[in-house]
This record gives structure tokens, sequence and C-alpha cells, in this order.
């Protein structure tokens, strides 16, 4: 598992140990940066259920100002610190251990909002729909900014989520990337498929 760009292009991450974390791979990693970005000149980033912080971390490298890091397992939460140290990407992180539905009510609390938040829970627990609808909710995500939902192909969300309409999927093998955004006055639930 490696940063694929930016400026800590080719650093190596750790992976969170046992086989309770899915990683996402590198061409998944890199295919989703190519649909948001690649690049960006700064803004908030959100990685729930982190696992090894490695979405969080590449946004980071490719220009995003800060991230807040969420998981709710010990060895996720030692393994980002310890890949957020080796990228010395520290300051500009935050790491919480937390249960994803609470640490969303928690940054509601906070008034924030991001450019970018990343869910990309365990494919055997996913509740998507739930936590879209709690980021819409509790108005987490800003005007021009992009929810990226990383789930298996046999998993359908719904195409309007709250406030939330998806505007894009790509599938990559079993994986599918869903991309949400606020609704605007001229949007549909129309979907731009790529697969």
């Amino acid at each position: 598992m490696r940063i694929i760009a930016g400026v800590h292009k080719g650093l190596r991450l750790k992976a969170v140990p046992g086989s309770g974390t899915r990683p996402t791979t590198d061409k998944v990693k890199e295919a989703l940066f190519s649909m948001i970005g690649p690049f960006f000149s700064g803004g908030k980033a959100l990685d729930l259920y982190a696992g090894s912080g490695g979405l969080g971390i590449e946004a980071l490298s490719r220009g995003m100002e800060t991230c807040v890091f969420i998981d709710s397992a010990k060895q996720a939460i030692e393994t980002i610190h310890t890949n957020l140290s080796h990228t010395k990407l520290i300051e500009q992180a935050e790491v919480y251990r937390n249960d994803a539905s609470r640490a969303l009510q928690a940054l509601a609390k906070r008034d924030v909002q991001f450019s970018i938040v990343f869910l990309d829970p365990p494919y055997a627990k996913q509740s998507l729909e739930k936590l879209l609808s709690s980021i819409a909710e509790y108005n987490l995500l800003a005007d021009e900014g992009i929810v990226v939902c990383e789930h298996d192909r046999a998993v359908s969300l719904q195409k309007c989520v709250g406030t939330l309409v998806c505007h894009r999927e790509a599938l990559y093998g079993q994986t599918v990337i869903s991309l949400y955004r606020k609704e605007k006055k001229d949007d549909t639930c129309d979907l731009r498929r790529e697969f």
C-alpha cells in the first residue's frame, strides 16, 4: 500500500494488522482520485472508517489542508498514527476512536463542513444510506463538496439521500465508487453510469 501521487508520492503505508480491515486497492484509489481531483488546493477531508488512513493521507498528499480520521478499532487508530508520523502529516490531522454515527453527531456540534467525505465501511456491515442521511441532516458537506462511497457491487444505493444526490458511479471489479453532492435546484436523480 503506497501513496500514489502528490507531495508524498511513493511512500509506503502500513496496513492494519489482521483481516478485519479491507484496504482500498491502489488501482481503485487511483481511479477514485482521478474522478474527484486529482489534486486539491486546500479544504477539509473526513475519512470515516479510516482503517489505515490511506484515503485521507492520499488526499493530504494531493493538497487537502486538513483531514479528520475516524475509526472504532484500536489497531486502526494506532496504524493511522504510525502512517501520519511516517508521512510527517500529523500536524494536518485529527484522529479519533469512535463509532461512525456518534462521530458524525460530534462533528455536527463543532459546526464544521468538509470538502470531501470518504465512506468506506466494511462491506459486511455497510449502512451507507444511514450515514449519507446523517451527513445531509447535520449539513457536514460543504457546498461544492463530495461524498465518496466505496461499496460492493451487490449494494444498490438510493440516488437521492436527503439533500445528497448521486452524480456518478464507476465499477472496478467487485467495488463500486458512488459520488454524492449536495443537490442544487436543477439536480435530478439521473445518474451517469460507467458500467
